[in-house]
């Protein structure tokens, strides 16, 4: 099987996309968007809502954001969303696999090295036993999976403009767009990660030493 057999999620654009092609998202239109638009990396007032939501108290997480909007807030997973991480380059595969041949993926944040996939609560406990049983599972480097009991640490809502002295330690690649949004489950995590190990396997055996290790583009943030 090379590609996903079915679509269970309306298409969205591809986090490739160039920088200049980004433009000011809204919950309120329709996610039937241009493959050649890049994907938000900062956060609508609706993806900030389903943030908060899995913090006992969303409103201190959004009385936070309101006096500091550029700050990171550490949120628990294992209600609300899962969270996969994956070293960066295999990150990248991976997270292409899930774009150009899968059902794309929710959102996504780089952090420190390492991509964060946000997926559906019980991903970070049936993953693991999941690609146990798979043959490629080997060529899978190993996976961070924090679930319940566990937290993770959000970037801020939208990049800090081009007068920070410094680069975010983390970032939104995939921001959150609306209150409900699509998660991918271990399934369709397990399907990306044999699909990125045979595609990296192929790439060493051909001499090409796998993709890239260029950072993903951030998409510019509309004036707010």
């Amino acid at each position: 099987m090379n590609s996903w057999p079915h679509h269970p999620r309306p298409a969205r654009p591809h986090p490739h996309a160039a920088p200049h092609q980004a433009s000011h998202p809204s919950s309120s239109q329709p996610p039937h968007q241009s493959p050649h638009r890049a994907t938000a990396a900062y956060v609508t007032l609706a993806g900030a809502d389903w943030l908060a939501s899995a913090s006992p108290f969303p409103q201190s997480v959004h009385a936070l954001w309101c006096d500091q909007p550029s700050a990171p807030v550490v949120l628990p997973c294992g209600t609300t969303f899962d969270v996969i991480s994956a070293p960066a380059l295999f990150g990248r595969r991976l997270l292409d696999r899930l774009w150009s041949a899968g059902p794309g993926s929710g959102p996504v944040a780089a952090q420190r090295g390492r991509l964060l996939l946000f997926a559906a609560p019980g991903t970070a406990q049936r993953l693991p036993a999941l690609l146990a049983w798979e043959e490629w599972s080997r060529a899978v480097p190993p996976l961070l999976c924090h679930g319940k009991g566990d937290a993770v640490t959000a970037p801020a809502l939208y990049p800090p403009g081009d007068e920070e002295p410094t680069a975010p330690v983390s970032r939104w690649l995939v921001a959150p767009e609306v209150r409900h949004p699509w998660l991918p489950g271990p399934e369709v995590l397990l399907w990306a990660c044999v699909r990125a190990a045979r595609e990296g396997a192929t790439a060493e055996s051909a001499g090409g030493g796998g993709i890239e290790a260029a950072p993903f583009a951030t998409p510019t943030p509309a004036p707010r």
